[in-house]
């Protein structure tokens, strides 16, 4: 029971660190400082996907629910609701360069709008 429970809280601290790596920048409008957070996360979580590498919190979660014994999700609230968002079906390579471009873009017009805002107060 413990390894299952820390496993969805790796999960939604997974879900977290991806709505972060999107929708981060809006957070940076009200809190300039957290772009020092932001841009690494950011950075990283477009590497992940452009790369077509595995996040190292996915082999944490699946190592957790093995010691757990679970072979995979069960039917708990996390699993049902947010593992299908981190992971979804029909995930293909193609649609992660996508989705890492799009991050890429968001964000960079995030703080190209907030850089033109400063020196427009300036």
């Amino acid at each position: 029971m413990p390894y299952r429970l820390l496993a969805d809280l790796v999960v939604l601290l997974h879900a977290a660190f991806v709505l972060f790596v999107v929708f981060g920048g809006f957070a940076v409008l009200h809190r300039p400082r957290l772009a020092w957070i932001h841009l690494p996360t950011a950075a990283w979580g477009a590497l992940i996907e452009l790369a077509g590498w595995i996040c190292p919190l996915t082999p944490l979660e699946n190592g957790l629910r093995q010691m757990g014994g679970q072979a995979g999700y069960g039917g708990s609230f996390i699993e049902y609701y947010v593992v299908p968002i981190i992971y979804p079906p029909g995930l293909t390579r193609g649609t992660q360069i996508s989705l890492g471009i799009a991050v890429l873009v968001l964000n960079a017009a995030i703080y190209g709008w907030i850089l033109t805002v400063r020196k427009g107060s300036q």
